[in-house]
C-alpha cells in the first residue's frame, strides 16, 4: 500500500487518504468526529499514527497542518444573519420538497404539478425542467456528493433518473404498485432506494436502470428511508410501527426495530453508522443500536406527534420536530435533552442543522421558518414572507445558504 494523496473533508471532520494497493486507486478516511479547538494535535497525531500504517514520518507534518485547518474551521465563531436574496415563484402548484447539490450551486424543487426543477442558486434562474411524471413528484434527491444526478419519485408509482447537467431522463424505474413517498441514493451513487405506499422498498442499479432487490417485510407504508455512511445497510421506517434494517448487498432483512406504538415518521444513521433514530406519531424517539438492534433511549418530551428527527454531522447531537410546535435538541450519547426550541405557533414539520452542528433551523406550518442556537436553545432569527406553510427546509454545505419551500408555490433563498 502505497499514500498517494492526503485532503481534508470540512463537515464532519476528517481526513481522505488516497492509496494505491494492486495497482488500484482506493480511498479511506480518518473521521475527527470528536475534534474540537482545544484538542491536543500532537498527541491526536500519534494516536493516528498508532491506528493508521498508512501514515508515516513522511507525511506526519502535512497531516499536522490539515488538522490545525480543521480545528481552526471547527473553532469558527458564526454569528451570521440570514437575508432574503431570492424569492421564486417555482410551481403552479404547491412544493412538496427542496434539496441542495452537495456544493450548493444548484438546488432542485419537487412539485403537485408534477414537475421537478433544478436552479441555479446564485442567479435563482431555472436550469431545467424535469418533466415526464403523470402524479405529484413527491421525493427528489441529487446524487451527493456527487451531483450530477437526480433521482425524482411520484404519486404515479414511478421513480426517474434524470442528469443533472442536461435534464435528461435516464431511467424510469416500474414495478411499484402505488405511490413513491420516499428515495434516496447510497453514498457511492450506484443504487437508488425507493420507498412506497405499497409496503416494499425496492433497490434500483444507477447505470443499467435494472431493480436490483425488493426489500419485502413491512406490513403497512414505508414512509422513509436511509443509507449509512458506507452504503452496506439501509434503514426503513414504515406505519406498521416498525424500522427494518436490511444489507444492501443481499436484500435481506437484518433486524425488526419495534417498540414504537404508533406510526414511524423519520428513520436516519448517525456519520459513524453506529446509531439509528426513529420518529414517531406516538410522541417520542427512540435511538438503536445498529449492530444489535437494542433500544438504547427512548426520547421524551414532546406532547404530540414527532414529525421529524436527524442527527447532525458528526452524529452527537439529534434534533426533533414535532407537531406540539416545539422541537427538541438532544444529546447522542447521554441521550438527555439539552435544550427546547420554543416559538412556533403551529406543528414543525421539518428539522436539520447546520453543517457546523451550531445551527439548528425549522419549518413550521405558522409560514415561518426560525434559525435556533444549539448550545442555548434560542431563536436567533425568524425567516419570514412566505404566504403559507413551509414545510421543506436545507441549509447548504458551507452553511451559509437556506432554501424554504412553501405551499404558497414558492422557495425562498436566504444568504
Amino acid at each position: 500500500m502505497r499514500l498517494k494523496r492526503l485532503h481534508i473533508r470540512y463537515y464532519p471532520p476528517g481526513i481522505f487518504l488516497d492509496y494505491e494497493k494492486g495497482g488500484q486507486l482506493r480511498t479511506k478516511s480518518i473521521d475527527l468526529l470528536n475534534l474540537t479547538p482545544e484538542t491536543d494535535v500532537n498527541e491526536l497525531l500519534s494516536d493516528i499514527r498508532a491506528a493508521e500504517p498508512l501514515i508515516t514520518s513522511s507525511c506526519v507534518e502535512q497531516v499536522k497542518v490539515l488538522i490545525c485547518k480543521l480545528q481552526e474551521k471547527v473553532g469558527q465563531k458564526d454569528d451570521r444573519k440570514f437575508f432574503l436574496f431570492r424569492a421564486l415563484q417555482a410551481h403552479i402548484l404547491p412544493l412538496t420538497n427542496v434539496a441542495f447539490n452537495k456544493s450548493g450551486s444548484s438546488f432542485i424543487t419537487g412539485s403537485y404539478d408534477r414537475t421537478c426543477k433544478i436552479w441555479d442558486t446564485a442567479s435563482g434562474e431555472e436550469l431545467h425542467t424535469l418533466e415526464g411524471h403523470r402524479n405529484v413528484v413527491y421525493a427528489i434527491a441529487f446524487n451527493n456528493p456527487y451531483g450530477d444526478k437526480v433521482a425524482t419519485g411520484s404519486f404515479d408509482k414511478t421513480c426517474k433518473l434524470w442528469s443533472a447537467e442536461t435534464g435528461k431522463c435516464f431511467y424510469t424505474f416500474r414495478g411499484h404498485t402505488a405511490e413513491i413517498v420516499c428515495l434516496a441514493f447510497n453514498p457511492q451513487s450506484t443504487l437508488v432506494a425507493t420507498g412506497s405506499m405499497d409496503t416494499t422498498a425496492k433497490l434500483w442499479d444507477v447505470v443499467s436502470g435494472k431493480e436490483v432487490s425488493t426489500l419485502a417485510g413491512h406490513f403497512a407504508e414505508i414512509i422513509s428511508l436511509s443509507f449509512n455512511t458506507t452504503g452496506d445497510r439501509l434503514v426503513t421506517g414504515s406505519f406498521d410501527h416498525t424500522a427494518i434494517l436490511w444489507d444492501v448487498s443481499s436484500g435481506s432483512k437484518i433486524h425488526v426495530l419495534s417498540g414504537h406504538r404508533g406510526e414511524i415518521s423519520c428513520v436516519q444513521f448517525n456519520w459513524d453508522c453506529s446509531l439509528i433514530v426513529t420518529a414517531s406519531l406516538d410522541k417520542t424517539c427512540k435511538v438503536w443500536d445498529a449492530d444489535s438492534s437494542q433500544c438504547l433511549a427512548t426520547l421524551l418530551g414532546h406532547n404530540d406527534e414527532v414529525l421529524d428527527v436527524c442527527f447532525n454531522y458528526t452524529g452527537q447531537l439529534i434534533a426533533t420536530a414535532s407537531a406540539d410546535g416545539t422541537s427538541r435538541v438532544f444529546s447522542a450519547e447521554t441521550f438527555q435533552c439539552l435544550c427546547q426550541l420554543e416559538g412556533h405557533k403551529g406543528e414543525i414539520s421539518k428539522v436539520c442543522f447546520n453543517p457546523q452542528g451550531s445551527r439548528v433551523l425549522t419549518a413550521s406550518v405558522d409560514k415561518m421558518a426560525r434559525v435556533w442556537c444549539v448550545n442555548t436553545g434560542e431563536c436567533l432569527q425568524v425567516l419570514e414572507g412566505h404566504s403559507d406553510e413551509i414545510f421543506s427546509c436545507a441549509f447548504n454545505y458551507e452553511g451559509d445558504t437556506i432554501i424554504t419551500g412553501s405551499k404558497d408555490n414558492t422557495c425562498r433563498i436566504w444568504h
